[in-house]
C-alpha cells in the first residue's frame, strides 16, 4: 500500500471513519457463540471492536493494523473493556513476527483493499498461520466495472479456494451500494 494511502486511513482515525462503526457484526456474534473460544487474530482490526468483543467471550486475540492511531484507540479501548488483547501496528502481510496457529481469522474489509500482489502474500500467510481444522472469516466486497481500485475478484476466490475449503458464503450489499458477502473458509 502506498504511502499516501496509509497516511490517508491514519487521518481518518482523527475523525470517525466510515467503516469503523464500534458494533461487532451479528455474523461473528453468530460464529462465537457456535464456536469454543481459542486462538485468533483479526487482520486490520481498525480500533479493535472485534478484538474485544472475541476476547470478552473467551478467546486470546492478537489484532494488527497499519493505521497506529487506530491502535492506539484500540488499547484504550481494550483498557476500559477490562480485557487483555494484543494490538499491534503492522502490515497484514509481513506476519513473520507472529508464531503458533490460530483457530479463527478474522479480516473484515482489509483483504480486498490490498493489491494482487499483496493478497498472494496474505493468502500465504493465511496457510501458515491458520490451525488445522481453523476458520477464516472474511467480509468483503466486490470490485465493480469502472469503479475504485478496491475490491474481491473471482481471481480471489479462486485462489482462497485452492488452499481452503468454502464453508459458508453470505451475500449481502456493503451500506447499500455495492455487491458484498461474507465467507467462511476452512483448512
Amino acid at each position: 500500500m502506498s504511502f499516501i494511502r496509509r497516511l490517508i486511513f491514519n487521518l481518518w482515525y482523527f475523525q470517525s471513519p466510515p467503516w469503523d462503526t464500534g458494533i461487532t457484526p451479528p455474523e461473528l456474534v453468530e460464529y462465537i457463540n457456535a464456536h469454543p473460544p481459542g486462538r485468533a487474530l483479526d487482520l486490520g482490526c481498525g480500533t479493535g471492536t472485534n478484538v474485544i468483543a472475541l476476547a470478552k467471550a473467551g478467546w486470546q486475540v492478537i489484532g494488527i493494523d497499519f493505521a497506529y492511531r487506530a491502535i492506539l484507540m484500540g488499547r484504550k479501548k481494550a483498557r476500559q473493556a477490562g480485557v487483555q488483547v494484543d494490538l499491534c501496528a503492522g502490515d497484514v502481510i509481513q506476519l513473520d513476527a507472529l508464531s503458533g496457529k490460530f483457530d479463527l481469522i478474522l479480516d473484515i474489509g482489509c483483504f480486498h483493499s490490498l493489491s494482487e500482489h499483496d493478497r498472494l502474500a496474505y493468502i500465504h500467510n493465511l496457510d501458515k498461520l491458520l490451525a488445522e481444522r481453523g476458520d477464516f472469516l472474511m467480509y468483503a466486497f466486490f470490485k465493480q466495472p469502472g469503479g475504485a481500485d478496491t475490491g474481491l475478484l473471482a481471481l480471489d476466490l479462486d485462489n482462497l479456494a485452492n488452499r481452503f475449503k468454502l464453508v459458508n458464503r453470505k451475500d449481502g450489499i456493503e451500506r447499500g451500494q455495492r455487491p458484498s458477502a461474507w465467507f467462511t473458509y476452512r483448512r
